[in-house]
Formats: C-alpha cells, sequence, structure tokens
C-alpha cells in the first residue's frame, strides 16, 4: 500500500506564484498512491480561481474524498484532505487551534484497507513550537484519537518542525515511530531547495513499513513550496 503526503500551497508554485492544480495531480499521479493526505487545498478562493480543489481532486481520481475546512477566505477556505482508493469506515476531524494563533485542525479516518482497518490522521500544525506541541498534545490525547488505540495508526502532514523534536518529545511517549527519519535525508521545504524536514510521517502498531522518501521531481519543485512524502507498507 502507498501513501502520499503533501502540502500542496494551493495548487500554486513556490518560486513562480502560478497557480495550476494540473501539476499537482500529474505529480500524485505519477507516484500513483492509494491514499493522498493534503494540506492546504483550497475552496472557492480568489487566488486559485474560485475552484472547488476538494471536488475537482475526488473527481481526477475517482476514490472517497473528506475535507476539512480548516482557515476562512473570503467567501471561501482552505484545509486538510484526505483521498482514499477504499471506503471510509468513519471520519471525525477535530479543531487544535491555539489560542488567537490561525486556526489548525486534523481529521481522524479509519479506512477499510485490503489488508484491515487503518487509523489515518491527516494534520497541519502551527509555526510556533510552543503551539505544535499543545496541538500535539490535544490531537494524541483527544477522545476521538484514543478510541482506535486498538487499529495501526498513521499520523501524517506538515508539522512545521524545524528542529525535528515533536517525535521523540511528543510522539515517542505515545508509542510512535517516526518514519521520517533522520531529517538530512526528508527535507521537504522549501521545495526548490529544501532545507527543513517539515513534511513527517509516524506510526503505531502493526504497521511494517518497507520505503519511504521524498519526491524531488522537477515537478514536484515547482508545483508547490513544499516537496512530497511517500511511504510503502503494509499491516502486519
Amino acid at each position: 500500500m502507498r501513501l502520499l503526503s503533501w502540502n500542496i500551497h494551493k495548487g500554486i508554485g513556490g518560486r513562480d506564484r502560478r497557480y495550476s492544480l494540473a501539476r499537482i495531480t500529474d505529480c500524485i499521479e505519477a507516484e500513483n498512491p492509494d491514499l493522498i493526505c493534503l494540506q492546504e487545498v483550497d475552496r472557492l478562493v480568489h487566488r486559485s480561481g474560485h475552484d472547488d480543489q476538494p471536488r475537482l481532486l475526488a473527481r481526477y481520481f475517482r476514490g472517497h474524498s473528506v475535507f476539512q475546512p480548516v482557515v476562512r477566505v473570503g467567501g471561501g477556505g482552505y484545509g486538510n484532505l484526505v483521498l482514499s482508493r477504499w471506503p471510509v469506515a468513519s471520519r471525525h476531524r477535530i479543531s487544535l487551534r491555539h489560542g488567537a494563533r490561525k486556526p489548525r485542525g486534523a481529521q481522524l479516518l479509519l479506512v477499510e484497507s485490503p489488508e484491515g482497518l487503518l487509523h489515518l490522521v491527516n494534520t497541519h500544525l502551527g509555526l510556533a513550537e510552543r503551539e505544535r506541541r499543545a496541538q500535539v498534545d490535544r490531537l494524541l490525547g483527544h477522545m476521538l484519537f484514543r478510541s482506535a488505540d486498538p487499529h495501526p495508526t498513521l499520523v501524517v502532514g506538515d508539522f512545521n518542525d524545524w528542529r525535528d523534536s515533536l517525535g521523540r518529545e511528543r510522539f515517542a511517549t505515545f508509542g510512535f515511530r517516526q518514519v521520517t527519519s533522520p531529517a538530512s535525508r526528508y527535507r521537504t521545504f522549501p521545495a526548490w531547495l529544501a532545507l527543513g524536514a517539515l513534511d513527517k510521517v509516524f506510526v503505531r502498531g502493526k504497521i511494517e513499513v518497507r520505503h519511504a522518501r521524498v519526491v524531488r521531481t522537477s515537478l514536484a519543485k515547482t508545483a508547490s513550496d513544499h516537496l512530497p512524502v511517500v511511504v510503502d507498507f503494509h499491516l502486519r
């Protein structure tokens, strides 16, 4: 099974500032993932031509789609999106907003994969270190998250964790292993000259990770300001 996680920056290129959802879909399609976890997905916003990106992406990939609006922009907004080749048994979304800072959120899904139920979490954390720590604590301690404890769990997304500290300081306490380690091998931002390993994958339970990598194609480097992360795995 293959998962792709990517902050698509609303489909706006990091260097040329050109909006093109086609570059995003072409890059994703080239990787042929079964599960697609996206952050910063626009819906009805002027900068992206008022496109309903969740609807367009769901139509393109013809799978099951779950969207979480997080930040309002004019009459629309942007948020997190999961596209799945397989049915979704349950779906929840929780707010990770911290004080007066920009809203953040997480999607919690139980996916009916061919190898069994998978607890999949897609999130995008804040810019401040204290904020991120509070958000991880809220996520991992949340009743809806804990209700899926018996199932193998994947937590993915843009963690904005420049110091790469959340894995050892927070996730390890809850029994998670960081797949995207060491950070030097998983740098994703900025896409054209990646210095920070901001996009991460954590696993817990009976998950066997076969391979994890950053997509560094020329297309990926122009389509967004982040690079995608791809993980191949099985449920044991």
